[in-house]
């Protein structure tokens, strides 16, 4: 039986509904709770592996299915979805800074002054890492303007360059 419970918006500033990939689920099944309690790691450094989130253990918001590797933070999301989503309904942070709507890496993340960032491609994260709060400031404001269309045809483990920074699918069925 599926936990999966509606949250209605509450005024977030959102282009768009969350970005979802094949797996069906907003950041690839991954648990959006979970990265809040990893060890983030200084700007350069491999950050540790997004923990998957569970197919039976849902949540509905921002017109995607969230999975969660535990119904405890399943509930804190849905006290406070705005806390835990990344930004930018779950596109890569760089992307939307130089303009656009790409697919971002779960494992890809940094959280900054409270925020859930995620990135496309280990290159990319060098590329934001070279001034995250500059980057920040850009995305802020091309965030609004861009479009609500589809991210991208081609799924981000489709990328070559993202061989390695995943153990596995997510959610765990």
């Amino acid at each position: 039986m599926s936990s999966a419970v509606l949250v209605t918006m509450s005024g977030a500033a959102i282009a768009g509904e969350q970005y979802v990939d094949e797996t069906g689920f907003a950041i690839s099944g991954y648990d959006a709770v979970a990265y809040f309690n990893l060890p983030q790691k200084d700007p350069g450094m491999m950050q540790p592996h997004a923990v998957p989130g569970r197919a039976d253990i849902t949540a509905d918001y921002n017109g995607a299915t969230w999975a969660f590797s535990s119904a405890e933070n399943r509930d804190m999301f849905l006290a406070n979805p705005e806390k835990y989503a990344p930004k930018y309904d779950g596109h890569c942070a760089y992307g939307v800074a130089k303009g656009g709507k790409v697919p971002a890496n779960p494992n890809l993340w940094r959280i900054v002054d409270g925020e859930l960032y995620l990135n496309i491609t280990p290159a990319v994260v060098g590329f934001w890492n070279e001034d995250i709060n500059g980057n920040i400031s850009t995305a802020e404001g091309n965030w609004s303007g861009l479009e609500a269309k589809d991210a991208s045809e081609k799924s981000w483990t489709a990328i070559s360059d993202n061989d390695g920074t995943y153990d596995g699918p997510a959610p765990i069925k």
